[in-house]
């Protein structure tokens, strides 16, 4: 069961994976191994608490195999618990069983060096591991933590080609994980190609839609444009709660398209009915992710529902949206140095050009679609954001229509008590607020040279140098 789960989360089949796994807690005569391999792909998989209790289970084991210590230590690091980690990881190195473990404890010491600033140690021991593993698709994420490290050693070049490594054997890994997303290659971003109907528009009825208290918060943005460090903030408040990124929205998509609506162009044609049926289906799935308490309002926070406006203009007319705005070249690095797990966005980020493209095709849908449905939507600057924290974050808050709490200027301790994020930013919003990323992007100002008139429209409108 654990196998196939593992071989269901691979292939991005979520729901499947936790089918496989429910009831697991029955099942006798468990090894400490595969109970602590079933705490880290719960994890994976969202399930933190649950996690968590296997975690404490397999730790329970007076004389575990030197695996089960390698899994436990990858799973405090996982929930940015590194010197718990550190010290766990020092007594495993110390058994003489743990030769046994081979790459992956070598992977394992170069993760943890990263998290510790050791980047010579982490550059190392990748190379190390990269020279005995030649499979071509098992090596992109280590190549992209090698990146990571040459880049924090202003070893500019070398992390660049380290990355073009990395995308290329991560095109590999989709070929062999999901197979029809790779035959289609690099998405066309057809969901950009629709838009709404103005005069269909005109006749949309408000009338019984959830008023601004009941709606959601949606954070939206292009991802690495700081959607993570304003979730855990507006989190970190006692009115608001978080669920990390989850594809609830997509799934009402899914009910209207099922309601045999044309989408977008005719969401006129929804009865109230309808539309109450599809939020119900969306609060259903909430509920299995978070407890929102009295006086509650959910924060739902996926970046690339940027391209699902219209489904939350339909359904929630009177919901607060907060735009988050970053540097376009310091943010097209950024995803071109992440392992994203969605295939088609990891297709999308494979080279600077494609990656530029579907940058300007969103951000286009994204304005020429709040022209026509006229959203409520606060645009929040990532520079000014870390630059300017209480400032920025109180404006918020106002907009919100929350009263102020200084919880929400902690997300670093606020990120780190929550323990689990799923995002590739995981290791970076425990840190203190900061500026430390800002200008990335120009230690390789050659690599954009031929993207920058493509995003000219929105430096531009934003105001940016390149």
């Amino acid at each position: 069961r654990y196998r196939y789960a593992q071989a269901c989360y691979e292939c991005l089949q979520t729901e499947a994976a936790l089918r496989a796994l429910e009831g697991w807690e029955q099942l006798s005569d468990l090894t400490s191994e595969v109970i602590a391999n079933i705490a880290y792909l719960l994890m994976n998989l969202g399930e933190s608490a649950r996690a968590e209790l296997a975690l404490q289970q397999a730790a329970l084991d007076p004389t575990p195999e030197p695996q089960v210590t390698l899994i436990i230590v990858q799973a405090l690091e996982r929930t940015n618990r590194v010197p718990e980690a550190r010290s766990l990881l020092d007594r495993l190195s110390a058994d003489p069983r743990a030769s046994s473990l081979g790459t992956e404890l070598t992977l394992t010491r170069a993760q943890l060096a990263a998290r510790e600033s050791q980047h010579e140690t982490t550059v190392h021991l990748l190379e190390q591991w990269l020279s005995e593993v030649s499979d071509a698709h098992r090596r992109h994420y280590q190549l992209f933590l090698l990146a990571k490290s040459l880049d924090a050693l202003h070893r500019h070049d070398a992390a660049f080609e380290a990355l073009l490594q990395a995308h290329r054997s991560q095109a590999a890994h989709i070929a062999l994980a999901t197979p029809v997303i790779a035959m289609r290659g690099i998405p066309g971003m057809t969901i950009t190609r629709f838009g709404c109907d103005p005069a269909d528009v005109a006749i949309w009825d408000d009338g019984h839609a959830p008023s601004v208290a009941q709606s959601p918060v949606f954070v939206v943005g292009f991802p690495r444009s700081g959607t993570t460090l304003l979730e855990l903030a507006l989190d970190a408040h006692p009115l608001l709660a978080s669920m990390d990124e989850q594809p609830f929205l997509q799934n009402a998509l899914d009910d209207l398209l099922a309601a045999g609506v044309n989408y977008p162009a005719k969401l006129g044609a929804l009865s109230a009915a309808d539309l109450e049926r599809v939020r119900a289906s969306y609060w259903e799935r909430v509920r299995r992710k978070v407890l929102l308490q009295p006086g509650q309002r959910l924060v739902d926070k996926n970046p690339l529902n940027i391209l699902r406006l219209p489904v939350i203009r339909r359904l929630f007319p009177h919901a607060r949206i907060l735009l988050t705005i970053r540097h376009p070249c310091d943010v097209l690095l950024s995803c071109f140095m992440q392992p994203f797990r969605a295939p088609d966005f990891a297709l999308l980020c494979g080279d600077l050009p494609s990656l530029a493209a579907g940058y300007r095709r969103t951000f286009d849908f994204w304005y020429q679609q709040v022209g026509v449905l006229a959203p409520s939507v606060r645009e929040i600057r990532y520079e000014s954001f870390v630059a300017n924290l209480e400032a920025e974050a109180r404006g918020v808050i106002d907009y919100l229509g929350l009263p102020w709490d200084d919880h929400v200027l902690a997300p670093g301790e606020h990120a780190r008590a929550k323990g689990y994020i799923s995002t590739p930013s995981y290791a970076q919003v425990v840190q203190p607020v900061n500026t430390k990323s800002i200008g990335r992007w120009r230690a390789y100002q050659e690599r954009f040279a031929g993207i920058i008139p493509l995003i000219r429209p929105y430096l531009d409108r934003w105001g940016y140098d390149a």
